[in-house]
């Protein structure tokens, strides 16, 4: 296997196990919706349900650039959340930290980048953080 294909695999079933942990766990997405969206639960099972159609798309040639194009545009959706929790850290202070949320908010980032890496170029090299 190659070192494009690996990251391809792992990245798929990355994006699977996330999907499914919202129908496992749906009670930690929904905390972390902001207030002023609507429907928590339709929202939390629509992107539980993209991520793991993202993550089977990239592992099928055919639909791998449009599930990365979708998968950037999902996590782009789901960036409020991460700024949810970074701005109000005390609400989320059972499952980490004020700085472990900031942290995230350029993971997010880098994980977009390795999305669009992985899924467009020939050559696959994700930032490292």
């Amino acid at each position: 296997m190659t070192p494009k294909s690996v990251a391809l695999v792992l990245l798929g079933l990355f994006f699977i196990a996330a999907g499914a942990n919202h129908f496992i766990h749906p009670g930690f997405y929904l905390r972390i919706v902001p207030r002023y969206l609507p429907d928590h639960a339709l929202l939390v099972a629509i992107s539980g349900v993209c991520e793991c159609l993202g993550g089977i798309g990239v592992l099928i040639p055919r639909t791998r650039r449009l599930a990365g194009i979708g998968l950037i545009a999902l996590l782009i959706a789901v960036f409020p959340a991460n700024v949810q929790m970074a701005q109000h850290p005390e609400l989320y202070a059972d499952i980490g930290s004020a700085i472990a949320f900031y942290i995230r908010l350029p993971l997010q980032l880098a994980i977009i980048a390795c999305v669009w890496l992985v899924t467009r170029s020939r050559e696959m090299r994700c930032p490292s953080s």
